[in-house]
Protein backbone atom coordinates (compact mmCIF):
# COMPACT_ATOMS: atom_id res chain seq x y z
CA UNK A 1 0.00 0.00 0.00
CA UNK A 2 1.54 3.34 -0.97
CA UNK A 3 2.16 5.88 1.74
CA UNK A 4 1.53 9.59 1.42
CA UNK A 5 4.40 11.30 3.24
CA UNK A 6 3.88 14.82 4.49
CA UNK A 7 6.39 16.88 6.44
CA UNK A 8 4.86 19.31 8.95
CA UNK A 9 7.29 22.24 9.43
CA UNK A 10 10.09 19.79 10.24
CA UNK A 11 8.45 18.82 13.53
CA UNK A 12 6.29 15.82 12.82
CA UNK A 13 6.41 13.50 9.83
CA UNK A 14 3.17 11.69 9.03
CA UNK A 15 2.60 8.64 6.88
CA UNK A 16 -1.12 7.93 6.43
CA UNK A 17 -2.34 4.34 6.21
CA UNK A 18 -5.84 3.37 5.16
CA UNK A 19 -7.73 1.38 7.78
CA UNK A 20 -11.18 -0.10 7.28
CA UNK A 21 -11.82 -0.93 10.92
CA UNK A 22 -12.18 1.60 13.70
CA UNK A 23 -12.49 0.38 17.25
CA UNK A 24 -10.87 0.78 20.60
CA UNK A 25 -8.89 -2.39 19.87
CA UNK A 26 -7.07 -0.62 17.02
CA UNK A 27 -3.32 -1.09 17.02
CA UNK A 28 -1.89 2.14 18.42
CA UNK A 29 1.63 1.65 19.63
CA UNK A 30 5.11 3.01 20.22
CA UNK A 31 7.53 1.84 17.53
CA UNK A 32 10.70 3.37 18.93
CA UNK A 33 11.78 6.31 21.05
CA UNK A 34 10.61 8.83 18.43
CA UNK A 35 7.89 7.00 16.49
CA UNK A 36 4.31 6.01 17.24
CA UNK A 37 1.22 4.83 15.35
CA UNK A 38 -2.18 6.20 16.29
CA UNK A 39 -5.62 4.58 16.08
CA UNK A 40 -6.23 6.05 12.65
CA UNK A 41 -3.13 4.28 11.34
CA UNK A 42 -0.97 7.41 11.17
CA UNK A 43 2.72 6.74 11.65
CA UNK A 44 4.20 9.75 13.40
CA UNK A 45 7.85 10.60 13.92
CA UNK A 46 8.44 13.30 16.53
CA UNK A 47 11.61 15.29 15.93
CA UNK A 48 10.54 18.28 17.99
CA UNK A 49 7.44 18.47 20.21
CA UNK A 50 4.65 20.87 19.23
CA UNK A 51 4.02 23.90 21.41
CA UNK A 52 0.45 24.76 20.41
CA UNK A 53 -1.90 21.84 21.15
CA UNK A 54 -5.68 21.68 20.86
CA UNK A 55 -7.16 18.76 22.79
CA UNK A 56 -10.64 17.54 21.82
CA UNK A 57 -10.95 14.89 24.52
CA UNK A 58 -10.99 15.57 28.25
CA UNK A 59 -8.62 12.69 29.02
CA UNK A 60 -5.98 14.07 26.66
CA UNK A 61 -6.20 17.43 28.42
CA UNK A 62 -6.12 15.95 31.91
CA UNK A 63 -3.12 13.75 31.16
CA UNK A 64 -1.14 16.46 29.41
CA UNK A 65 -1.65 18.82 32.34
CA UNK A 66 -0.58 16.05 34.73
CA UNK A 67 2.64 15.76 32.69
CA UNK A 68 3.28 19.49 32.97
CA UNK A 69 2.12 20.48 29.48
CA UNK A 70 -0.61 22.89 30.52
CA UNK A 71 1.06 25.97 28.99
CA UNK A 72 1.26 24.21 25.60
CA UNK A 73 -2.51 23.60 25.44
CA UNK A 74 -4.20 26.45 23.56
CA UNK A 75 -7.67 24.90 23.34
CA UNK A 76 -9.89 22.22 24.86
CA UNK A 77 -13.20 20.54 24.11
CA UNK A 78 -16.52 21.84 25.50
CA UNK A 79 -17.63 20.95 29.04
CA UNK A 80 -14.14 20.16 30.37
CA UNK A 81 -14.10 20.82 34.09
CA UNK A 82 -11.02 19.06 35.45
CA UNK A 83 -8.46 20.07 36.43
CA UNK A 84 -9.21 23.71 37.12
CA UNK A 85 -6.58 24.79 34.59
CA UNK A 86 -8.62 23.16 31.80
CA UNK A 87 -11.59 25.44 32.52
CA UNK A 88 -9.48 28.48 31.72
CA UNK A 89 -8.60 27.40 28.17
CA UNK A 90 -10.37 28.54 24.96
CA UNK A 91 -13.03 26.08 23.82
CA UNK A 92 -12.99 24.30 20.45
CA UNK A 93 -15.35 21.70 18.99
CA UNK A 94 -15.27 19.39 15.98
CA UNK A 95 -18.63 21.01 15.14
CA UNK A 96 -16.85 24.35 14.68
CA UNK A 97 -15.84 25.68 11.29
CA UNK A 98 -12.27 24.39 10.67
CA UNK A 99 -11.28 28.01 10.02
CA UNK A 100 -11.52 28.61 13.77
CA UNK A 101 -8.81 25.98 14.26
CA UNK A 102 -6.67 27.37 11.45
CA UNK A 103 -6.86 30.84 12.95
CA UNK A 104 -5.51 29.48 16.26
CA UNK A 105 -2.44 28.06 14.46
CA UNK A 106 -2.13 24.78 16.39
CA UNK A 107 0.83 22.47 15.82
CA UNK A 108 -1.21 19.44 16.89
CA UNK A 109 -4.88 18.58 17.31
CA UNK A 110 -5.58 15.56 19.53
CA UNK A 111 -8.84 13.71 18.87
CA UNK A 112 -10.32 10.30 19.59
CA UNK A 113 -11.56 7.67 17.09
CA UNK A 114 -15.20 8.78 17.35
CA UNK A 115 -14.18 12.15 15.86
CA UNK A 116 -11.66 10.68 13.43
CA UNK A 117 -14.15 8.33 11.79
CA UNK A 118 -17.33 10.36 12.35
CA UNK A 119 -16.11 13.71 11.00
CA UNK A 120 -13.60 12.85 8.26
CA UNK A 121 -14.06 16.11 6.35
CA UNK A 122 -13.18 18.11 9.45
CA UNK A 123 -10.06 16.01 10.08
CA UNK A 124 -8.98 16.10 6.43
CA UNK A 125 -9.36 19.88 6.30
CA UNK A 126 -6.97 20.25 9.22
CA UNK A 127 -4.46 17.84 7.75
CA UNK A 128 -4.55 19.45 4.31
CA UNK A 129 -3.72 22.73 6.02
CA UNK A 130 -0.59 21.18 7.53
CA UNK A 131 -1.95 20.58 11.04
CA UNK A 132 -0.98 17.26 12.60
CA UNK A 133 -3.95 15.23 13.88
CA UNK A 134 -3.55 12.29 16.26
CA UNK A 135 -6.40 9.95 17.26
CA UNK A 136 -6.17 7.98 20.51
CA UNK A 137 -8.48 6.42 23.08
CA UNK A 138 -7.42 3.36 25.09
CA UNK A 139 -9.90 0.80 26.36
CA UNK A 140 -7.83 -1.22 28.84
CA UNK A 141 -5.33 -0.32 31.53
CA UNK A 142 -2.39 -1.72 29.56
CA UNK A 143 -3.48 0.35 26.57
CA UNK A 144 -3.78 3.34 28.89
CA UNK A 145 -0.15 3.06 29.96
CA UNK A 146 0.98 2.92 26.33
CA UNK A 147 -1.30 5.86 25.57
CA UNK A 148 0.34 7.90 28.34
CA UNK A 149 3.76 7.17 26.86
CA UNK A 150 2.55 8.25 23.41
CA UNK A 151 1.15 11.51 24.80
CA UNK A 152 4.45 12.06 26.56
CA UNK A 153 6.36 11.49 23.32
CA UNK A 154 4.11 13.86 21.38
CA UNK A 155 4.39 16.60 24.00
CA UNK A 156 8.08 16.21 24.81
CA UNK A 157 7.30 14.78 28.25
CA UNK A 158 8.09 11.11 27.76
CA UNK A 159 10.12 10.83 30.97
CA UNK A 160 7.22 12.33 32.92
CA UNK A 161 4.79 9.92 31.25
CA UNK A 162 6.93 6.89 32.10
CA UNK A 163 7.24 8.09 35.70
CA UNK A 164 3.48 8.62 35.88
CA UNK A 165 2.88 5.05 34.73
CA UNK A 166 5.36 3.73 37.31
CA UNK A 167 3.63 5.64 40.11
CA UNK A 168 0.26 4.33 38.93
CA UNK A 169 1.46 0.71 38.95
CA UNK A 170 2.95 1.10 42.41
CA UNK A 171 -0.21 2.70 43.78
CA UNK A 172 -2.41 -0.04 42.34
CA UNK A 173 -0.19 -2.71 43.91
CA UNK A 174 -0.40 -0.99 47.28
CA UNK A 175 -4.18 -0.53 47.04
CA UNK A 176 -4.63 -4.21 46.16
CA UNK A 177 -2.66 -5.19 49.23
CA UNK A 178 -5.20 -3.45 51.49
CA UNK A 179 -7.71 -6.25 50.91
CA UNK A 180 -5.33 -9.22 50.80
CA UNK A 181 -6.71 -10.58 54.06
CA UNK A 182 -10.38 -9.83 53.37
CA UNK A 183 -12.70 -12.82 53.21
CA UNK A 184 -15.25 -13.36 51.85
CA UNK A 185 -14.90 -10.86 49.01
CA UNK A 186 -17.89 -8.77 47.90
CA UNK A 187 -19.49 -9.95 44.65
CA UNK A 188 -20.44 -7.05 42.41
CA UNK A 189 -22.53 -6.44 39.33
CA UNK A 190 -21.13 -3.30 37.67
CA UNK A 191 -23.69 -1.58 35.51
CA UNK A 192 -22.56 0.41 32.46
CA UNK A 193 -25.88 1.27 30.75
CA UNK A 194 -29.00 0.56 32.79
CA UNK A 195 -31.75 0.81 30.19
CA UNK A 196 -29.88 -1.61 27.90
CA UNK A 197 -28.82 -3.97 30.70
CA UNK A 198 -25.17 -3.64 29.78
CA UNK A 199 -22.15 -4.14 31.98
CA UNK A 200 -18.42 -3.69 31.37
CA UNK A 201 -16.19 -6.10 29.51
CA UNK A 202 -13.85 -8.09 31.79
CA UNK A 203 -10.75 -6.22 30.52
CA UNK A 204 -12.27 -2.74 30.88
CA UNK A 205 -10.84 -0.05 33.12
CA UNK A 206 -14.00 -0.10 35.24
CA UNK A 207 -13.62 -3.81 36.03
CA UNK A 208 -9.91 -3.24 36.64
CA UNK A 209 -10.85 -0.63 39.25
CA UNK A 210 -13.39 -2.99 40.83
CA UNK A 211 -10.92 -5.85 41.09
CA UNK A 212 -8.09 -3.60 42.30
CA UNK A 213 -10.44 -2.57 45.13
CA UNK A 214 -10.91 -6.22 46.07
CA UNK A 215 -14.30 -6.81 44.48
CA UNK A 216 -15.37 -9.85 42.47
CA UNK A 217 -16.98 -9.20 39.10
CA UNK A 218 -20.03 -11.48 38.81
CA UNK A 219 -20.29 -10.75 35.08
CA UNK A 220 -16.83 -12.02 34.20
CA UNK A 221 -18.37 -14.05 31.35
CA UNK A 222 -19.69 -10.89 29.64
CA UNK A 223 -18.70 -10.47 25.98
CA UNK A 224 -17.71 -7.03 24.62
CA UNK A 225 -19.97 -5.34 22.09
CA UNK A 226 -18.15 -4.49 18.83
CA UNK A 227 -14.71 -4.38 20.44
CA UNK A 228 -15.79 -1.76 22.97
CA UNK A 229 -15.42 -1.87 26.75
CA UNK A 230 -19.20 -2.32 27.08
CA UNK A 231 -20.75 -5.79 27.23
CA UNK A 232 -24.34 -6.89 26.73
CA UNK A 233 -25.59 -8.99 29.65
CA UNK A 234 -29.37 -8.89 29.75
CA UNK A 235 -31.85 -9.03 32.58
CA UNK A 236 -32.23 -12.81 32.50
CA UNK A 237 -28.53 -13.34 33.11
CA UNK A 238 -28.47 -10.71 35.84
CA UNK A 239 -31.43 -12.30 37.63
CA UNK A 240 -29.91 -15.75 37.23
CA UNK A 241 -27.13 -14.47 39.49
CA UNK A 242 -29.49 -12.61 41.84
CA UNK A 243 -28.40 -14.49 44.95
CA UNK A 244 -24.71 -13.96 44.13
CA UNK A 245 -24.82 -10.18 43.81
CA UNK A 246 -23.81 -8.54 47.08
CA UNK A 247 -23.43 -5.05 45.60
CA UNK A 248 -24.65 -3.24 42.49
CA UNK A 249 -22.41 -0.47 41.23
CA UNK A 250 -23.54 1.82 38.43
CA UNK A 251 -21.49 4.41 36.63
CA UNK A 252 -23.28 7.73 36.34
CA UNK A 253 -22.76 10.30 33.63
CA UNK A 254 -23.57 11.00 30.01
CA UNK A 255 -23.55 7.34 29.05
CA UNK A 256 -25.68 6.19 31.97
CA UNK A 257 -27.84 8.78 33.79
CA UNK A 258 -28.73 6.18 36.40
CA UNK A 259 -29.99 6.56 39.95
CA UNK A 260 -30.40 4.25 42.91
CA UNK A 261 -34.17 4.67 42.68
CA UNK A 262 -34.19 3.68 39.00
CA UNK A 263 -32.22 0.52 39.68
CA UNK A 264 -34.28 -0.41 42.74
CA UNK A 265 -37.53 0.03 40.77
CA UNK A 266 -36.45 -2.13 37.84
CA UNK A 267 -38.88 -5.00 37.32
CA UNK A 268 -37.50 -8.24 38.75
CA UNK A 269 -34.56 -6.61 40.53
CA UNK A 270 -36.25 -7.05 43.90
CA UNK A 271 -34.92 -10.62 43.81
CA UNK A 272 -31.31 -9.43 43.78
CA UNK A 273 -29.51 -9.63 47.11
CA UNK A 274 -27.95 -6.18 46.71
CA UNK A 275 -31.38 -4.62 46.15
CA UNK A 276 -32.88 -6.41 49.14
CA UNK A 277 -30.03 -5.18 51.34
CA UNK A 278 -29.88 -1.63 49.96
CA UNK A 279 -26.42 -2.16 48.54
CA UNK A 280 -26.80 -0.07 45.37
CA UNK A 281 -24.20 2.64 44.74
CA UNK A 282 -23.50 5.21 42.05
CA UNK A 283 -20.00 6.20 40.94
CA UNK A 284 -18.91 8.99 38.61
CA UNK A 285 -18.08 7.52 35.20
CA UNK A 286 -15.06 9.83 34.92
CA UNK A 287 -13.42 7.92 37.78
CA UNK A 288 -13.82 4.46 36.26
CA UNK A 289 -14.01 4.90 32.48
CA UNK A 290 -11.56 7.69 31.69
CA UNK A 291 -7.88 6.79 31.07
CA UNK A 292 -6.31 9.15 33.60
CA UNK A 293 -4.73 9.00 37.04
CA UNK A 294 -8.21 9.53 38.46
CA UNK A 295 -8.75 5.81 37.91
CA UNK A 296 -6.96 5.56 41.28
CA UNK A 297 -9.76 7.68 42.77
CA UNK A 298 -12.22 5.23 41.24
CA UNK A 299 -10.47 2.35 43.00
CA UNK A 300 -10.62 4.33 46.25
CA UNK A 301 -14.33 5.14 45.91
CA UNK A 302 -15.18 1.51 45.15
CA UNK A 303 -12.96 0.34 47.99
CA UNK A 304 -14.74 2.64 50.45
CA UNK A 305 -18.07 1.17 49.35
CA UNK A 306 -16.98 -2.46 49.59
CA UNK A 307 -14.52 -2.38 52.48
CA UNK A 308 -14.80 0.88 54.43
CA UNK A 309 -12.60 -0.43 57.25
CA UNK A 310 -9.73 -1.08 54.85
CA UNK A 311 -9.96 1.91 52.54
CA UNK A 312 -9.13 4.64 55.02
CA UNK A 313 -6.76 7.61 54.99
CA UNK A 314 -3.90 5.23 54.23
CA UNK A 315 -5.47 4.51 50.84
CA UNK A 316 -5.90 8.21 50.17
CA UNK A 317 -2.23 8.82 51.01
CA UNK A 318 -1.20 6.12 48.53
CA UNK A 319 -3.19 7.86 45.80
CA UNK A 320 -1.93 11.33 46.64
CA UNK A 321 1.67 10.14 46.34
CA UNK A 322 0.95 8.89 42.82
CA UNK A 323 -0.36 12.23 41.58
CA UNK A 324 1.77 15.15 40.42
Amino acid sequence: MPENHMTFFGVIVLAFLVLTSASRAADFRMEDSQTMVDQGGRRIVVNKPPKRIISLYGAHTENLIAMGCGPDIIGVSPHEDYPLEARQKPVFSYHDDPEKFLAARPDLVLVRPMIDRGYPQFVQRLEKSGIAVVSLQPGTVEEMLTYWEILGLLAGRRDQAVAMAARFRQAVSQLRSLTDAVTPRKRVYFEAIHDKMKTFSPDSMAVFALEAAGGINVARDAQPVRDTNIAAYGKERILARASEIDVILAQSGTMNPASIEMIRAESGFQAIGAVKNNQIFIIDERLVSRPTLRLLDGIFEIGKILYPNDFTERAREIINRAKP
